[in-house]
């Protein structure tokens, strides 16, 4: 141990080495022995060496962390043919006299006719420095001088002579070595290209200089167990050769790297004796009181310490390197080193245990007033005070994260550990907050409403953040209540409760508007209100800040599914492509969240009559307990089976799904009636149709017609179909079934030109979108009257295909999203429109544009719309 005292302590300050008659220490002159674990670190020593062809090198570093071996071991390498002479410099040396008597004796013992001074008081004259520097200038090569030390003393006559002699003496290479910067204006020499520095990034072990260090200590360690100690030491030197001794003959190396510490003894010992014992009281508590913090900036610092003067202290013990340092680029933020930190701590809690929950307090308190609340909470749950743990979540607005990130996140992980037995409302709040967020809505209603009761009892200002917590999570548990309807009272409430909120509050949690408006849109969805629904999912996709994927593939996929519902195909891919995509970045958890996405596009590729794609998308879909998935799988699967005419299949396909939203359950009960009277079961579609409520709507009144029709009452069939036919804003797949029903009745009446007529409309209702599906299920039964009408069969039939005409061919390929650009274009809906209906900028939209017209050789949209559908890309 006496060698490794010598490689980790070399720098420490010592006593005055000069007496009156200036008798010098033989031990200052010699260049320290190599250790026995000594690593070779030629980097490094490519450094120094690189160092010395300029005037000035800097070495700096804490204690321990390998300056003065890393210049012995330079030094004894004779790197360079130069004279070197090495001084180690100590407390006692910081008179000129004494210091520049080392420095003269240093360089005769290299071999330099140093100048003798008159009397010992007079070595660092500024005629004895005059002549040194003749001395140096005459000397046919560079002189090396090494001052182990040297920032460690006091005061500035020594650097100022060091300053004049490296100005006078351009063969002098000084190198210098400490835990800081000596006085020299560095800043000069640098501008001027003439300094080398070393500092602790520069010093600190490599994995392979780690690993070769465990070696020599014959202590084998995994890779993952090597890649543990390097974190935890930050490649201090001593850190990680104290722990190789302490590792020496354990059974378990890699268990005994996870239990060190810094409040191991031989690592409290180092840096009790080499930092903290060196510094004043004052610094000392300093140093113990911070330790609480993380990373920190001296105003968190000052709060936490009481101290007016943190700012200046933590730059003196940075600069210093007191295992404090700066943390990030360019932020006045510092850390402590990681072991030094755990050994303060340690100290804390053992000399004052009941100090540590008033200082975390005094940090929750500062953080939580500059918008950090999870680095708040995580101190009030250290200083075991979950009341206001929970109220810096709630009344920061930041309720919005664990409803998001449930028990995942930080913030959720920091307060799993609420306590059962505290009743206050915030905390309640906050674990129904943390219930919905891990999908347990059971468990989140209860707790909404033992908070209820609680502020019933003991009353409560209700401070903003749990007034929107409460319009929050009464939202968000209306999809799966009994009472969505009630929506129409909340959802406006909370929007306008959230536009008078504190706007910086607000500002720091963008999540909120997104989770508002996703839950109103599920709820509107569960009580039957498609429309409302879209615009409320869509616009909480398209403000869902980064970072919350998963809200935006769960909006985006029920936006789709809805959209296929409503006829609106080329929306509803656009909506589940992306979603699919966005679940692809997230990785698997979202992803089993998309399985909705997946049979959207199903649904989309079979009202097209694209029989491949959808069974493509239908194949291998797990709905799982996705009641939307599930529904929506039900319904598509079911009219597939009824494209191949397996009309029993289809109705078996069609079961309830609890928990599916109200209009997939009507939608599911509709296919069921519409099966029946294909399957010439009236009766029975008839008692499906007497349970919907009156008045009846648009899809509903068109099964009437469908059953009038097939219990022979074409009259009453007309008149309802004309009725949904003529009606303003009929769904595009009703207002094609109406007019389709007219022409078949048309048909049966040999009414051939009425047929035509009404089929021309379907036709017209069915181009925009391409619905093909329901005009293939009737296409049979209208063949006659197409018979002479070649123009009409071209334009809608199943096996139409496009005419041969000379149009330019498409040499590159239109993207995915440049297709949906074009189905926009083909619908002729304003950029705008096709821009939210992407949820992209509008400026997106007409990037798209431009390159659809030049891929397709257009001048002008009607023109790229006329070719795209020529070449039956749309």
């Amino acid at each position: 141990m006496d060698d490794v005292s010598l490689e980790l302590v070399a720098d420490s300050p010592g006593e005055f080495t000069c007496d009156e008659e200036c008798v010098l220490l033989p031990s200052k002159f010699l260049v320290p022995a190599a250790p026995p674990f000594m690593v070779e670190r030629p980097a490094l020593l490519a450094q120094v060496s690189e160092g010395v062809r300029g005037p000035v090198t800097v070495v700096t570093g804490p204690a321990g962390s390998g300056k003065t071996q890393l210049l012995a071991s330079w030094a004894r390498s004779r790197a360079v043919d130069w004279p070197i002479a090495w001084i180690t410099c100590e407390s006692g040396d910081e008179p000129e006299a004494a210091f520049w008597s080392y420095v003269l004796a240093g360089l005769r013992r290299a071999g330099l006719p140093a100048p003798e001074p008159a009397s010992p008081g007079a070595a660092g004259s500024r005629a004895v420095l005059i002549r040194l520097a003749a001395v140096i200038g005459e000397w046919p090569t560079p002189v090396v001088l090494v001052l182990d030390g040297a920032a460690q003393l006091p005061g500035r006559d020594w650097a100022a002579g060091l300053e004049f002699l490296l100005g006078h003496a351009p063969g002098l290479r000084v190198v210098l070595a400490g835990r800081c910067d000596p006085p020299l204006p560095l800043y000069r020499y640098r501008l001027a290209g003439q300094l080398r520095e070393v500092r602790p990034a520069d010093l600190a072990f490599t994995a392979e200089e780690t690993a070769r260090l465990m070696e020599l200590h014959d202590v084998p360690l995994a890779e993952p167990d090597l890649a543990a100690l390097l974190e935890h030491t930050e490649g201090w030197a001593a850190g990680i050769r104290l722990c190789a001794c302490t590792m020496q003959g354990s059974p378990d190396p890699g268990r005994a790297v996870d239990a060190f510490s810094g409040d191991e003894s031989s690592i409290a010992e180092y840096f009790i004796g080499e930092v903290l014992r060196t510094q004043p009281p004052s610094i000392r508590r300093f140093l113990l009181e911070t330790s609480v913090l993380d990373t920190f900036s001296a105003d968190l610092a000052a709060a936490v310490t009481a101290r007016p003067d943190a700012s200046r202290l933590l730059a003196t013990l940075a600069r210093e390197n007191v295992f404090l340092r700066p943390a990030g680029d360019g932020a006045e933020l510092y850390r402590y080193h990681r072991l030094f930190g755990e050994l303060l701590r340690a100290q804390l809690a053992w000399t004052e245990p009941t100090r540590v929950a008033v200082l975390h307090r005094r940090a929750a308190r500062w953080l939580s007033a500059n918008g950090r609340v999870t680095d708040a909470v995580a101190h009030a749950v250290v200083a075991d005070d979950w009341g206001t743990a929970a109220t810096m979540v709630i009344e920061d607005f930041a309720v919005g994260r664990l409803i998001l990130e449930g028990g995942s996140g930080r913030l959720g992980a920091l307060l799993s550990g609420l306590p059962e037995h505290v009743d206050l409302a915030e905390v309640v709040m906050v674990r129904a907050a943390l219930a919905y967020g891990d999908g347990r809505l059971d468990e989140a209603r209860e707790q909404l409403a033992l908070a209820a009761n609680l502020l019933a009892i003991h009353g409560s200002d209700c401070g903003e953040g749990l007034t929107l917590t409460c319009f929050l999570m009464r939202l968000l548990l209306l999809a799966d209540g009994p009472e969505p309807e009630q929506v129409d009272e909340l959802a406006p409430a909370a929007a306008a409760f959230l536009a008078v909120a504190p706007a910086r509050r607000v500002g720091r949690h963008p999540e909120l508007r997104a989770l508002l408006l996703a839950a109103e849109g599920a709820a509107r969805s569960a009580c039957g209100e498609v429309d409302q629904a879209v615009e409320a999912l869509a616009e909480a996709a398209a403000v869902t800040p980064a970072g919350y994927d998963r809200l935006k593939v769960d909006c985006l996929r029920t936006v789709a599914v809805l959209e296929a519902y409503r006829g609106r195909l080329g929306r509803a891919e656009s909506a589940a492509r992306q979603a699919l995509d966005l679940a692809g970045q997230c990785g698997p958890e979202p992803g089993r969240r998309v399985v909705a996405a997946e049979v959207a596009l199903a649904w989309v590729a079979l009202e097209r009559f694209d029989i491949e794609a959808a069974d493509r998308h239908l194949r291998g879909v797990q709905a799982g307990a996705d009641p939307l998935a599930a529904a929506a799988h039900a319904v598509v699967r079911s009219r597939r089976l009824q494209v191949r005419g397996e009309l029993r299949a289809a109705l078996q396909a069609l079961v309830p799904v609890p928990g599916a939203p109200r209009w997939l359950r009507r939608e599911i009960e509709l296919g069921r009636a519409r099966l029946l009277i294909a399957a010439g079961q009236a009766d029975a579609a008839a008692e499906i149709l007497a349970g919907f409520p009156q008045p009846w709507t648009a899809d509903v009144t068109m099964l009437d017609a469908a059953l009038a029709f097939t219990r022979g009452e074409p009259e009453r069939a007309h008149d309802l179909a004309r009725m949904v036919a003529d009606a303003a804003g009929a769904a595009a797949p009703v207002a094609l079934d109406a007019w389709l029903l007219l022409a078949m009745l048309a048909a049966s009446a040999d009414d051939p030109a009425g047929a035509r007529e009404a089929l021309r409309r379907a036709l017209r209702v069915a181009g925009p979108e391409n619905l093909r599906r329901p005009v293939h299920q009737v296409w049979g039964t209208l063949r006659r009257v197409l018979r002479d009408d070649e123009q009409l069969a071209a334009l809608g039939g199943p096996a139409s295909t496009p005419q041969s005409v000379a149009e330019p061919v498409v040499v590159e390929a239109l993207s995915r999203r440049e297709l949906d650009v074009l189905r926009g274009m083909a619908e002729m809906l304003p950029t705008e429109e096709i821009a939210a209906s992407m949820y992209v900028s509008v400026n997106t939209v007409k990037t798209h544009v431009r390159s659809i017209l030049r891929k397709l050789s257009a001048a002008r949209r009607n023109e790229a719309v006329r070719r795209a559908r020529s070449l039956n890309l749309i």
